[in-house]
This record gives C-alpha cells, sequence and structure tokens, in this order.
C-alpha cells in the first residue's frame, strides 16, 4: 500500500520549522553558489516575462481573460525557480523567520540578500541582450516588442506610493506561494502551489522587482527600433519616462514594497504565530 503521508500536505507549523531550516541553510550557503543560483534565477523570471509578452500581445479585447492567461504564463519563471533550483531575492525575503529567532544574524541575513539581489539583476540584464539579439521583438510583425514597450511605459509611470504598494501585494503572494510549496510533497502539488498565487499577482497588476529588471529595460531597448515604437503606437514624447532614471524610479519603491510584503506580512507573521520563543538564539550564524 502507498503511504497516506505521501497525498498530506505538511501542517503550517511544520512549514514553520521548515523555513526557518532553510532560511539558516540559506544564509550559511557558499557565496559562489549563492551567485550562481541567483544568476540563473534572473534569467528563470525572465523567460516567464518572455512567455508573457507573447501571451498578452494583441489581446486587448479581452482584458481579464487575457490578464489571467498571461498569469499563467509567467509563473513559468517561478515554477523553474522552484522546481529546477535557483535563489530569487523576493523568495529570500522569508529568511526573516530564521533571522527574527536569532539563528540567522541581521549581516548574514544581508549578505544572502545582496548576493542574491545583484545577481538577479545580472541574469535578467544578459536576458535583455539575448533576447535583443534572438530576434524576438520582432515577432508578429514586431507586434511582440510593442507589447514590451507597451508592459515597460505601464511601470515607468506609476507614483512611488503606487509602486511601493504593488510591490507590497506583489511579494505577499510570492512568499505565500513558497509558503505552499514548502507544505508541498509532491513536484505536482508545487506547481500547483506556485500557479495561482503567481498568476494572481501578475493578473491584478502588481509589482515584482527581479520580473521588472528584464521587463523595463526590453522596453527601453525595444522603443529604440521605430518600427516597434510605430507599432505600439506610441511618439517619443509618451517615453519620458522610459529610460534608466525611469528604470530606477520603478525598481526603488518596488524592491522596498516587496521587502515589506514579504519579509513584513509573512515572515513575521508566520513566525509570531508559529515560531516565537522556540528555538530562539541556537546557533546564529
Amino acid at each position: 500500500m502507498s503511504d497516506p503521508s505521501f497525498f498530506d500536505a505538511f501542517s503550517p507549523p511544520q512549514v514553520a520549522a521548515r523555513m526557518r531550516t532553510v532560511g539558516v541553510s540559506k544564509a550559511t550557503m557558499p557565496a559562489l553558489q549563492i551567485v550562481t543560483l541567483a544568476l540563473i534565477a534572473g534569467a528563470f523570471i525572465a523567460f516567464g516575462a518572455m512567455y508573457y509578452t507573447v501571451v498578452m500581445t494583441e489581446v486587448e479585447a479581452a482584458y481579464g481573460p487575457a490578464r489571467l492567461l498571461g498569469g499563467i504564463a509567467f509563473s513559468l519563471g517561478f515554477i523553474l525557480v522552484i522546481i529546477a533550483g535557483a535563489e530569487l531575492f523576493t523568495g529570500n525575503n522569508l529568511i526573516v523567520m530564521a533571522w527574527a529567532g536569532k539563528q540567522v544574524s541581521s549581516k548574514a541575513l544581508l549578505r544572502n540578500w545582496g548576493l542574491v539581489y545583484f545577481a538577479n539583476a545580472i541574469g535578467a540584464f544578459a536576458s535583455v541582450l539575448l533576447v535583443y539579439y534572438s530576434g524576438y521583438l520582432e515577432a508578429g510583425n514586431h507586434a511582440v516588442g510593442a507589447t514590451a514597450v507597451q508592459s515597460a511605459v505601464a511601470k515607468v509611470d506609476y507614483s512611488f506610493v503606487e509602486a511601493f504598494t504593488r510591490g507590497l501585494l506583489c511579494n505577499a503572494l510570492v512568499c505565500l506561494a513558497s509558503w505552499m510549496c514548502s507544505a508541498a510533497r509532491s513536484v505536482t502539488d508545487k506547481i500547483l502551489s506556485v500557479l495561482f498565487p503567481i498568476s494572481g499577482f501578475v493578473a491584478m497588476g502588481f509589482e515584482h522587482c527581479v520580473a521588472n529588471m528584464y521587463m523595463i529595460p526590453i522596453g527601453i531597448v525595444a522603443a529604440q527600433d521605430p518600427a516597434i515604437l510605430e507599432a505600439a503606437g506610441y511618439t517619443a514624447a509618451d517615453l519620458q519616462n522610459l529610460n534608466a532614471a525611469g528604470f530606477f524610479n520603478n525598481l526603488v519603491p518596488v524592491t522596498l514594497g516587496n521587502i515589506v510584503g514579504g519579509a513584513g506580512f509573512v515572515a513575521l507573521v508566520y513566525y509570531f504565530i508559529y515560531l516565537r520563543g522556540k528555538g530562539e538564539g541556537m546557533n546564529e550564524v
């Protein structure tokens, strides 16, 4: 007979303990391993963004269903991160559970976040170059490139408060997806755990800092092609924020919002519910 436990998810208290253990493991991982896994995570998220861009091309007439399909497509990147294995900055906000219990030092936490964040960015930027030289942006008579520009313009036009709030809501869902993946026992369960929170944040227009490390730069690059700009229906005056300054003006509040949403609204909440006062300060790293 099969083991019944195989079909049962881990309970929330068990997940909390597992997440704390994973947090310690991530905080003590060698720098080269962290950087390598974070580089491919940036590329994985870019793959999801590429898929999203194709799916969202020329579907304006069915806004709701199109957002749903785009969100499902975008989930590819997070499925690759979870199943293939990679280090993603937003998911690593959950290390705060181990930090709050004094099992990970502030130095170790910030070391992991810093290495992962910048390596994610390099992986995403490298993907922009590969996509540009692949001719992908010219697909559909430049319609794919036009969608990339339109997506980027929408992102850089958000106010600080809008970007921060959308970032907060986004990473609350991303970290809940990671939490549910830790409850799952099979690959199928893990994929299903990712699918709904990730497609949900995309469909609702929330903001993910690593995704934006690909989506805004690819929009900037695509906008340099007059044929793509014409297909997007934009003039140069419409692109006043689509530049390096606009990119950073989006990335900063989105990153801060992601940290608050993931570390504050998920990691600390579950720490206080399930872990506070249990094994604190043991073997801090």
